[in-house]
């Protein structure tokens, strides 16, 4: 995955979500060269958060003094302080923090657009670039699920936000009481001859079911010209780029890989997405 712009340095991008800090190094030629994720649980100081950082990248053969630019988005505003304050202290770099004001080169057609998740806004970002004219259908399973609607001229339109398959899984077995955690995997029958089979299965096929639904309802909301009320107001170019591109990204997204539902899969989308906004803002 690679960008246009060319940077100076390293450029060490961070989404910082419910559960884990996922992050990634982009080297001189924008491409990620490094990955690497770590809990994000409360009460995570900022010296853990350096700490772990500059020893992540060590262990990788990166040296952290060649960082030169930070960028960042995060859904859970308490820990985006620490983040920060781990940036300044370990790296000296203030990072740019993905939120309103930052130019993104996309017209957000939320009611409030204060309102969509800056890891929303940065998957936008990274299939536009990645993507240029085409329209596009996100969907991020990671502790939530959600799905984007991007048109083919950088016009966010919203979309759906649905637990995902860990939340799905604890609740079950948290709320219940003799059903257990299990390992979420790509299950390979509906009808499970076990507990643990059957609580697989439930959690696969209901997430690919609920997913295939989604997409179904956002292409025609948002892309069928003969039925939608959002096509309307779109551009001519957007209107012309035709059937949306159905995109894969996340954490669990690997799991649905062969069930027909992804047109492609970028793993990295969300990181490609914050560094575009990095040189775009720089």
């Amino acid at each position: 995955m690679n960008s246009k712009a060319h940077s100076d340095g390293l450029v060490l991008c961070l989404d910082v979500g419910n559960s884990q800090v996922y992050a990634g190094l982009f080297d001189e030629a924008g491409t990620i060269a490094l990955r690497f994720r770590q809990y994000s649980g409360k009460g995570v100081s900022a010296d853990e958060y350096g700490v772990f950082l500059k020893s992540a990248l060590r262990e990788n053969g990166f040296d952290p003094q060649h960082i030169t630019s930070i960028v960042m988005c995060s859904v859970v505003p308490d820990r985006v302080y620490s983040i920060r304050r781990a940036c300044a202290k370990y790296f000296a770099i203030e990072p740019l923090l993905l939120q309103a004001g930052v130019r993104t080169g996309l017209q957000v057609g939320y009611r409030n657009p204060l309102e969509v998740g800056a890891d929303r806004i940065a998957n936008a970002v990274g299939a536009a670039e990645l993507y240029p004219g085409r329209n596009c259908i996100i969907a991020d399973l990671g502790t939530a699920t959600t799905l984007e609607a991007l048109t083919g001229d950088r016009r966010y339109l919203g979309g759906s936000i649905a637990p995902g398959l860990r939340l799905s899984m604890e609740v079950l077995e948290q709320n219940t009481a003799k059903l257990p955690a299990v390992e979420i995997l790509s299950a390979e029958a509906a009808c499970g001859r076990s507990t643990v089979e059957s609580i697989q299965s439930g959690l696969y096929f209901g997430h690919l079911g609920m997913m295939r639904e989604l997409v179904t309802r956002i292409r025609e909301e948002c892309f069928d010209s003969e039925r939608s009320s959002a096509v309307s107001q779109l551009s001519e170019g957007a209107a012309e780029a035709g059937e949306p591109l159905v995109i894969g990204t996340g954490g669990f997204a690997h799991l649905f890989a062969d069930a027909g539902i992804f047109d492609v899969i970028e793993p990295d989308l969300v990181l490609f997405g914050l560094y575009v906004t990095l040189r775009r803002n720089q």
